[in-house]
Order: C-alpha cells, then structure tokens, then sequence
C-alpha cells in the first residue's frame, strides 16, 4: 500500500503511465526490464504480465448510448468464452454490486454533455470492465491538484522511510524470500484464458456497434437522410431535365451526374468523421487490455455500415431518380441505385483508412474532401475530356473509382437517348449545340468504347470496396503495433 501511495502522488511526467504500463504487459516493444517479478512464490515472465495484472486509466472511454449493464455485458461476452446467458448476467450482477453499480444499471453511460451517470460512476464502470477480465491485481490512476501533490509527497515520503526501517518491513521481506523457496506453491491467478474465438467476437461487436448507434437517433437520420437531403436540393435546382439541346438537355444531365459522383462520397466521409473516432478510441483501449485486435472492431464498423448505405442509396435514388425525369426504365433505375452505393460506401471505407493513419478528423476530412475532388477533375470525364487529359492524368484516372463510376451512369442515361434541338429546321452551323441529336453521340465523344466497357466498369467500380476493407485492416494492424509501446 505505501509503495502505491508513493506512487500515485509523483508529480506528472515522473513515469507512473509507464510503470503501470510494463507492470501490466502494455509495454509489448519498449523498455529494459530489470529485475523480477514473482506472485505467489512463482515468478512470471513478461509475457504473462498482461494475463496477471491490470489498471484503469486516467481517461474513462465508454460508449455514450449503452447502459452500464450492456457495458458490461459486452465486455464480459469479449472475455469469456463459454458460458450460459445467465452465467455472464450473474457475472455482470455481482461486479456491479461489488461497485455499487446497481442502482444505475439501466441508466446510459452518457457523456459531460449530454447527461448520463457521474463521473465517479464512470470510474467505477471503468473498474468493473477491468475485474471482469479476472485480473489478480488492479489499480487506478488518478490526478490530483499540485499543492495535495506537494504535501502529499512529503508526507508519504515519512511513512516510507519509517516503514523500510520497521520490523514489519523486514518481516514482509523475509516472508517474501521464503515462500520463492517452497516446494509447493500456490496457482498464480491469471486471467481466464478461454476468450472467444475472432467471429465470435466480431459479432460481439457488430451488436455493440448496432445498438450504441440505433440509441443515437440523430445519427441515425444523418446516415439515412444526408444523401436525400443532397437529392432534394438537386430537384429544387433542375426541377426535370429536358429533351431539348437548347434548352439544356445535355448540360443539365451532365451537371447531374456530376453533382452525384462526387456529392455520395462526401456524405460517406461525414459518417465516418462523427461515428468512427469514439470506437476508435475504445478499441485502442480495449485492445490493449487483450480483449480484441483494432481490426475487429475496424470490420465491425464495416459491417454496421452495409445496410444503411444501402437505404439511404435507395430512399435517394427512387426520389430523385423518377423526380428529375431521368431514363424512365426500371432496369436503369437499378443500374443508377447499384452505381452510387459504391462512391458512397468508397468516400466512408477510404475516411476509415486515413482514420487509422491520422489521429486528427478535420485533417481526414480535408484530404478525403480534396482526394475527391481530384479524382472528379482527373477520372470522370465530366470536366474535361479524357481524350485531351496529359498522359500522366490518363494512367492515374484509372485508380480512380470516378471514372468506372461516372462512365457507368453516362451509358446508363444517354445511351438510347434521342435530342431534339429546337424547331427541325435548325442545323448545327446556326447552333453548335445541335451536334448532339442522340445520346450515343455524346457517349463516343467524352467516353469513347464506354458502352461496350459497362459491365468491365462495373466489376472494376466494386473492387474498391473489399480492397478498401483489407488495406484498413493492413492499417489498423498497422496502428497496433506502433501503438502499442
């Protein structure tokens, strides 16, 4: 007790994080250890400090929308393997009894903004999620003002020095040396071992994912409705495109198409930049403590997204589809939904790559924004032609999902389409615009052979998607090892 009463009065920056961290296995890549370790008369390698030991950290990282029992159960279900539903409820029952956690069970953990349990309850859920990985020792960390700091210091520095001269001190010692030396020694309590298997423990997290975001209604309508909202105001601007040249058939279609390769990928982006962080910081966390990889929780997340991209793709494109007068054809219709879910799902899965590399999201946020925007500029054909582009800006466009994306959605609208260009007698000397009267026209002048290519550019467009998913997991494998020290 006094060494961590010593201990915890240090002033900051004196090493205390640190020697929590090598005592509790946290420190996998860094440091000389020097000396031993022994519990019970048997002396541990370090290796199985992080199965002996473990400690609350300063900062308590809970997930806002999950109450303290769901909390709890959660991580109990990441732990331990085996168990009957009712083994893990007594097991989460007594720990939050032992805490005095009871009363605030089905209360949500909540935030310093938005309400929710105290601080000191915060703490003790913190402890809680420790003590049911069965750790044999556990301390906390806390912070103090500087001047208990200061008088503190003093005063455990008496009480130190008096007790290394007491008998009671020579005495532990004796104890200690003695019981290394038994022929039989006491089991070393480490933690259980028998921690469930990687999709089992990817589906534990899936349903936390789920069901902390299900809780977060404003998330929700943000994940379903943003693309909408974007679509709407496109209606509000266009109304319905035309068939006539003159009166901006072309144009109109092109401004469209335009506006939907490159607005998707941002509502992705904003998704990940609000929602990812906080698991992110869980799972640097959680990891640590042995209970999963970074990974999983990356490919939960991942999981999580798949059915409300899906919605919100669809509740976009059957309103601004049909609205805006687009190629009145059901298969077309599909081809249009098919080909936005993917710049939509790109613009989330490439935020959650740079999430792994970058600790800051505003600074995600400006380079997927500017990403997106040059690939607009360099792959889609939409602002300039391709056929004109330099030759390094033609080999790079084909690393850009825009150009599969946009010359889908070109062949999708303009092919079969026909244009009338004011009254019949107008010819392309008075108007240069009449040079386009049918929809293929325009295809073979900005995406020549494209028709041909739509079903290549569809496999080539969804291809993004799972090599997107492996390099964040690359990534976040990545982030673990320099993470941990």
């Amino acid at each position: 007790p006094c060494i961590f009463a010593s201990f915890s009065c240090r002033p900051p920056g004196s090493g205390k994080t640190t020697l929590l961290d090598a005592m509790s296995g946290r420190l996998r890549r860094t440091g000389t250890f020097l000396g031993e370790v022994y519990v019970n008369g048997q002396e541990l390698r370090r290796e199985q400090f992080q199965d002996c030991f473990s400690y609350v950290q300063q900062s308590d990282t809970l997930l806002s929308n999950l109450t303290v029992r769901e909390t709890l159960g959660y991580t109990a279900l990441l732990a331990i393997r085996r168990g009957s539903p009712g083994f893990f409820q007594k097991k989460v029952e007594a720990v939050m009894a032992e805490l005095s956690l009871s009363h605030v069970a089905d209360r949500l953990i909540g935030n310093y903004n938005l309400g929710g349990i105290s601080s000191g309850e915060r703490r003790r859920v913190s402890i809680a999620a420790q003590l049911l990985q069965d750790p044999m020792d556990l301390t906390s960390v806390d912070t103090q003002s500087k001047e208990r700091e200061i008088e503190t210091y003093k005063r455990v520095q008496m009480i130190e020095s008096a007790y290394k001269t007491s008998a009671i001190c020579h005495k532990t010692l004796e104890n200690i040396e003695r019981t290394k030396n038994l022929k039989t020694l006491p089991m070393v309590p480490f933690k259980t071992k028998d921690s469930p298997g990687v999709l089992a423990k990817l589906g534990v997290l899936l349903r936390r994912v789920m069901r902390n975001l299900l809780r977060n209604k404003l998330a929700v309508m943000m994940r379903l409705l943003q693309n909408l909202a974007m679509g709407l105001f496109l209606i509000l601007c266009v109304l319905r495109v035309q068939s006539d040249v003159l009166k901006g058939a072309i144009q109109d279609r092109v401004g469209l198409l335009y506006q939907f390769v490159g607005a998707t990928p941002y509502t992705g982006m904003l998704n990940a930049v609000n929602l990812f962080p906080v698991l992110r910081a869980v799972s640097d966390q959680e990891s640590q403590d042995g209970l999963y990889q970074k990974w999983q929780m990356l490919l939960a997340y991942v999981l999580h997204v798949f059915p409300f991209s899906v919605v919100s793709t669809m509740l976009f494109s059957s309103v601004s589809y049909w609205t805006l007068n687009l190629y009145p054809e059901v298969a077309r219709f599909g081809y249009f939904s098919a080909a936005l879910l993917v710049p939509h799902l790109i613009g989330e899965f490439l935020t959650l790559v740079l999430l792994g590399m970058v600790q800051n999201p505003n600074i995600v946020n400006s380079v997927v924004a500017l990403l997106c925007i040059a690939g607009m500029l360099i792959g889609s054909g939409l602002v300039r032609n391709a056929q004109e582009m330099p030759i390094p800006f033609k080999i790079i466009s084909y690393i850009t999902f825009q150009k599969y994306c946009s010359e889908i959605l070109v062949v999708n609208e303009f092919n079969g389409q026909n244009f009338t260009c004011g009254s019949s007698n107008v010819s392309v000397t008075i108007n240069p615009m009449c040079a386009f009267t049918e929809g293929i026209q325009f295809i073979e002048k900005t995406s020549p052979g494209a028709t041909s290519r739509f079903t290549t550019n569809f496999l080539a467009l969804y291809t993004f998607i799972p090599v997107l998913v492996v390099l964040g997991i690359v990534v976040f494998k990545i982030r673990d090892h320099f993470i941990s020290r």
